[in-house]
């Protein structure tokens, strides 16, 4: 590395070599953090993806319904509203032949219980500790939800702008886009598979990191609307998008009959199916009640049916009574997450996201190359960047291996994954000298060791289904490509494969 010296300041710069040294190293630190963060946000993403599919996976006991016996669905509902915590509101997503299962959540701010119903409407706990766990370290870092997603919307936008100056910075990156140099140094074909995936799939890149930032930043893109327009009301802004709650009373009041209203909900919107019922001050006078239905087509279910404690129509809401805006902003959820079209949609953006991934790991594995030929190695962040890439996979292995063995201990699973990350990064810190190239090769294969962990626990805890072969099969070809060597020229010693 370059050594800084009184020589390299400035004239009648205030800061010492030895302060300006220190600057650097943390400036350098700071930009291998986020980095870090971009990467755990872009793998997490990747997996949440299939966050139904692991659901499912992990608990394949669950009641496989495509309908509700006549009565059912009001005594699952009674059920979970005696339950569930008290003042909760209910979501109830409702079985179809294309989505054979229901369930049912109470969720309060402080807690929330959710349960698998069977065609009766007996009600089985829901425990998916692995889905949930992926689900919220994507989406808030498991930081409490306005801090940890505050984080990954700026996250969001760091990596479109990442997305936009790499472009910029390859005036031949769309000639070049099929151009792959094979049989020449490892960084050269490095550097041409990140650039070719980067390009192949930037307009699903593009689309993922600005719904993401929006979704994270939400919250302040509202308070900034809300002190523009309102005086910093945000509940004006909030009604913009969302119907006005009924006025209080909390007089106890039975739920009306479910079913009749599911009828009304489908007389009325023709083609859309229902698919999820909202219950919100259930067993009060003051409950509304929404149906939301799903038409073939269309990204996001755009007809709403709301209904008040006796079961009659208050709002009717359809496709063509929306304006763009809300079209658009209803279809963000959708577009980032890939839920919606079904499991084809749902590999494609399995795909995609894992391309992603390898397109931030290997931008930074660059970067700290050119930085080593042009004189100025950093070994350390070189080898922590190594430990973040494949300490990651690694960590989430074993929190899958800890949920399938204790699903019941899920508090445990965030201490798991922290024990992991710090870990990987403790011991890849401290191994200086060692040959990166052959290391990240010990790394990957530890990595996919834990892969064939967590896929043999499995068949020693779980009944083997349809849904857990599909995914023991994907985790055995994960295993089988991570032992495989890379067939390529060794990198230059002390240069971090990530």
């Amino acid at each position: 590395m370059k050594t800084i010296g009184k020589q390299d300041a400035p004239r009648g710069w205030p800061l010492s070599p030895a302060t300006v040294r220190a600057v650097l190293s943390g400036h350098g630190i700071l930009g291998l953090a986020f980095a870090a963060i971009i990467y755990l946000v872009c793998l997490t993403g990747t997996l949440a993806v299939f966050a139904h599919d692991i659901a499912r996976w992990e608990q394949p006991d669950a009641p496989s319904i495509t309908a509700f016996a006549p009565g059912a669905l009001d005594r699952a509902v009674r059920s979970a509203q005696e339950s569930g915590p008290a003042h909760a509101t209910l979501y109830v997503s409702l079985p179809s032949l294309e989505e054979p299962e229901a369930s049912i959540i109470a969720y309060t701010p402080a807690l929330h219980r959710e349960w698998a119903p069977d065609r009766n409407g007996t009600l089985t706990e829901r425990r998916t500790p692995i889905a949930d766990f992926l689900v919220d370290l994507h989406v808030a870092l498991h930081l409490p939800r306005a801090w940890g997603g505050f984080i990954v919307g700026l996250t969001g936008v760091a990596l479109l702008s990442s997305l936009m100056s790499g472009i910029l910075a390859h005036p031949r990156i769309f000639k070049d886009a099929f151009h792959l140099r094979r049989g020449g140094t490892r960084r050269v074909q490095e550097a041409d598979l990140h650039n070719r995936l980067g390009i192949w799939a930037l307009p699903f890149h593009v689309a993922i990191a600005l719904t993401g930032a929006l979704l994270g930043l939400s919250t302040l893109i509202v308070g900034v609307l809300a002190m523009l327009l309102y005086r910093g009301d945000t509940a004006k802004v909030y009604g913009l998008f969302t119907e006005a709650p009924p006025a209080i009373n909390a007089v106890a009041a039975p739920l009306p009959p479910l079913e009749p209203m599911l009828a009304e909900a489908r007389r009325r919107g023709g083609s859309a199916t229902p698919h999820q019922l909202i219950i919100e001050r259930a067993g009060r006078t003051d409950a509304r009640l929404t149906v939301s239905s799903e038409r073939d087509r269309l990204l996001v279910p755009q007809d709403t049916t709301i209904f008040d404690v006796k079961g009659n129509v208050v709002k009717d809401r359809h496709p063509a009574d929306l304006v763009l805006g809300t079209r658009m902003l209803g279809g963000i959820g959708q577009l980032h997450f890939g839920w919606f079209g079904g499991l084809p949609v749902r590999l494609l953006y399995g795909l995609l996201g894992l391309a992603l991934c390898i397109v931030t790991s290997r931008g930074v594995t660059i970067w700290l190359a050119r930085r080593r030929d042009r004189g100025r190695a950093v070994p350390l962040w070189e080898r922590l960047w190594a430990g973040i890439a494949w300490g990651q996979p690694l960590a989430l292995a074993l929190v899958g291996v800890t949920g399938l063995a204790a699903p019941a201990h899920d508090g445990l699973l965030i201490w798991i994954w922290m024990a992991a990350t710090a870990g990987s990064l403790t011991i890849a810190g401290a191994a200086k000298g060692f040959d990166a190239s052959n290391g990240a090769v010990r790394v990957r294969r530890l990595v996919a060791a834990s892969t064939l962990a967590l896929a043999l626990v499995y068949v020693i805890t779980r009944p083997i289904g349809l849904s857990g072969i599909a995914m023991e099969l994907a985790l055995l070809i994960g295993a089988g490509l991570l032992f495989r060597h890379p067939a390529t020229k060794p990198r230059r010693e002390g240069h971090a494969a990530a």
